[in-house]
């Protein structure tokens, strides 16, 4: 066959002690995570971090961490991968991801984009200390217009669209918690994810000047191959705009159901998610299930997921 592949980058929630398991072998990616320098930008000594849930799940080690455990992935896995399926045709990135997407896409250097990652981390946090606690939460279940609605009567906001009948709600504590009871009512589902802030959502504002001025000071480049924004599900097209909506995804929703269909509307025959986890493999394979998915995650070895895309290429 002749395989069209989307790299998929996905974001917080599902790191976990051994995420950087598979990569302890592979030179390209120690050498990917010596130069990117993580230690220097996480809060305690990586294996430390790793050991401790309250450490990993903390925003400021969360971000670099994702990114860097992707994009080691990424410098192992290009070569080979590309003798298999010649270079990806697509990249998207969901939430955080979004940063190794466009470092994927040669839009920022892939050995600066862990420190960015921590940069914006550290942004996200400030604005969230200067208000109430606040979150994210899933809710399934129930048709997005109406969930969309139920949040706004209650000061919460839509952070990511991910089907007709699921998306992420951002927004202070009081607020998911209020929606989700009433939402019970009508027989949805909802469940907190462990991140502490409500990524984008308009309760991030304040993040969006630091961020804008690290990314300004960062030489970008236009993308090298179909780079998708989080933000409108489509096409960057150059490297300003990759700059703006880059720092617009901190307070709008992320058009992530859009993102997948764009997938199918290009052509994409296989995906592979670069994780940690494996959520969105599963929800490009359930929305679009003739797109052959999965995840670093469903590996013991990235031998192994080679080996499978080798076989999606017979």
């Amino acid at each position: 066959m002749s395989m069209r592949l989307a790299i998929l980058c996905p974001g917080q929630g599902a790191q976990h002690a051994g995420m950087f398991d598979l990569l302890r072998d592979e030179p390209q990616a120690s050498a990917f995570l010596a130069q990117s320098d993580l230690p220097a930008h996480l809060q305690a000594p990586l294996e430390t971090v790793l050991a401790d849930s309250a450490r990993l799940y903390a925003n400021h080690n969360a971000q670099p961490l994702i990114v860097a455990a992707q994009l080691a992935a990424w410098e192992a896995l290009r070569e080979p991968l590309t003798a298999i399926a010649g270079a990806p045709v697509l990249v998207a990135g969901y939430s955080v991801g979004e940063l190794s997407a466009y470092a994927v896409a040669g839009v920022i250097e892939a050995r600066d984009t862990v420190a960015l990652a921590a940069q914006r981390a550290a942004a996200m946090t400030q604005a969230a200390s200067a208000q109430p606690a606040q979150g994210l939460m899933a809710i399934g279940g129930v048709p997005a217009d109406r969930a969309r609605d139920c949040l706004a009567r209650h000061g919460g906001h839509v952070a990511i669209i991910t089907g007709e009948d699921t998306l992420i709600a951002g927004g202070g504590e009081a607020a998911l918690q209020a929606a989700a009871a009433e939402l019970a009512i009508s027989g949805a589902r909802t469940s907190a994810l462990p991140v502490g802030l409500a990524s984008h959502t308009p309760l991030m504002q304040a993040a969006t000047a630091p961020f804008a001025a690290q990314l300004a000071a960062r030489p970008l480049e236009s993308p090298g191959l179909t780079l998708l924004a989080g933000v409108t599900g489509q096409a960057i097209t150059d490297a300003v705009q990759a700059k703006a909506l880059l720092v617009r995804q901190l307070v709008e929703p992320i058009q992530w159901a859009a993102c997948m269909d764009n997938c199918a509307e290009r052509g994409v025959t296989v995906a592979l998610e670069l994780g940690p986890g494996a959520a969105l493999s599963r929800m490009l394979r359930e929305r679009h299930p003739q797109i052959a998915c999965r995840s670093l995650a469903d590996f013991r070895s990235l031998r192994g997921a080679l080996a499978w895309l080798q076989r999606q290429a017979d």
